[in-house]
């Protein structure tokens, strides 16, 4: 999951600095149209700016959490995902004996 959260962190960034780049090779173009495009470029570019800083906090803060509850609880978390392993086993042999008679 780490390699996957570091893909799309860095596809942002490079979307960031690809937008960043049109608007600097953009910048010299007179317009009305070109104006009102730039402006709303850089206003998506700070709100996506702080929607991600709110989802890593947010999934920092919910990992921390997790993490903690691990700790203090052990047994109940390690028989919770037995639990849920064993349901989610149960299901998919299920179905796998359904579709494949």
């Amino acid at each position: 999951m780490n390699k996957e959260t570091q893909a799309v962190s860095n596809d942002l960034g490079q979307l960031a600095e690809d937008a960043h780049a049109l608007m600097a090779a953009t910048a010299d173009v007179a317009g009305e149209k070109v104006g009102q495009a730039r402006k709303r470029l850089a206003a998506a570019l700070e709100r996506a700016k702080e929607i991600g800083g709110s989802v890593r906090d947010k999934a920092v803060a919910g990992a921390k959490a997790a993490d903690e509850a691990v700790h203090e609880h052990p047994y109940q978390a390690i028989a919770i995902g037995v639990g849920v392993g064993a349901i989610l086993g149960f299901l998919l042999a299920r179905r796998c004996a359904r579709n494949c008679d």
